[in-house]
């Protein structure tokens, strides 16, 4: 029997951190993923996680993990699709470190994603958007930041963990404002701000003090900004929009709409797919026609190069009603207790 503790923490600290280079987030994600794992195997088997062994997690009690997953976590598809990466992951790494479980091991990976709805995404349009905008109050400290955090997720199209992760050594100032933006996959890449955000961006370095953190973005703690804080700075500013844009009250608005919003307001601006998968840091433009799917400007330009079908004429003329009620099939009550129809 083979200790499953050490391969996974060697998985986890050494091949994802190091090898891999993986983020911080994507790091955490994966340790979660096998913490409700291990859980659930222990329980099941009846023994502490640190006593598992690597033959104990089969295909059959993976399976049922997935299967707890969805049913009694309430899990959706895609959380369960992402928790099985994860242990595939891992999977793939062991077995090139225990050829005694390449049986296992197959069995294991050979186990399919379930299919998941591709919705159209969610975005906020000009109006809501600048509501969220002018939300924040700049005459605190705590205002300056969150309107300089809303604007610089909205203009740039940031993911929460780039955003929350930016440096002050990667915002500048020079011939023209941009930010470099450290983005998943360890690519970078630089983009140019707009006036308006720049502004602001100067507004809250002018109040930021001289606190230690690198981060651009602080807490009231001098601290960094986390993805939790933003998250509750823009619940904060949603509601307090609402009340001037109602519209706002039937959207569900997480840091990844403002991302979403960015790129649609691109999309519409250029019509060029390739330069909104630049802006965003795709790895590849498949990602990001999903954008094409919500946004009707390109449908309406089809619709109208396109010639529809001519139709057919003719005027519909209303029938005699008493042609149709003697036609309509006739009701035995109408004739009395018998059902047999009055002889002609």
């Amino acid at each position: 029997m083979t200790p499953l503790a050490p391969h996974l923490t060697a998985f986890l600290r050494h091949r994802l951190a190091v090898e891999r280079g993986a983020s911080p987030h994507t790091c955490d994600s994966y340790a979660y993923a096998f913490l409700l794992l291990l859980d659930f195997a222990g329980k099941k088997l009846r023994t502490a996680p640190s006593r598992l062994h690597l033959e104990q997690l089969d295909s059959p009690l993976i399976l049922a993990f997935l299967e707890h997953l969805e049913h009694e976590r309430g899990n959706s598809a895609g959380s369960r699709n992402a928790r099985l990466a994860a242990i595939r992951s891992f999977f793939r790494f062991v077995e090139h470190r225990v050829p005694s479980a390449l049986e296992q091991v197959r069995q294991i990976l050979a186990i399919p994603a379930k299919k998941t709805d591709s919705r159209l995404v969610h975005h906020l349009a000009r109006d809501p958007m600048q509501a969220l905008l002018d939300a924040p109050v700049p005459t605190t400290r705590a205002g300056i930041r969150d309107r300089a955090m809303l604007h610089l997720a909205v203009a740039a199209g940031l993911r929460v963990s780039e955003l929350v992760g930016l440096r002050l050594d990667e915002l500048s100032f020079g011939p023209r404002a941009v930010v470099r933006v450290r983005g998943k996959g360890r690519r970078e890449r630089v983009l140019p701000l707009w006036k308006e955000t720049s502004a602001a961006l100067r507004a809250w370095l002018a109040v930021r003090g001289d606190c230690r953190a690198p981060e651009l973005f602080l807490n009231a703690r001098c601290g960094a900004m986390t993805r939790w804080g933003f998250a509750y700075v823009l619940h904060k500013h949603t509601a307090a929009a609402t009340a001037r844009c109602p519209l706002l009250a039937a959207k569900h608005v997480s840091p990844h709409v403002l991302r979403h919003s960015c790129a649609m307001n691109i999309l519409q601006a250029t019509h060029d797919l390739r330069k909104v998968a630049l802006w965003l840091g795709h790895a590849g433009i498949e990602t990001t026609e999903v954008y094409t799917r919500a946004d009707p400007t390109e449908k309406l330009e089809t619709l109208d190069a396109a010639s529809a079908p001519a139709l057919r004429r003719g005027r519909f003329n209303v029938p005699d009603k008493l042609i149709a009620a003697l036609r309509a099939p006739a009701d035995p009550e109408h004739y009395g207790k018998s059902s047999e129809r009055p002889r002609r």
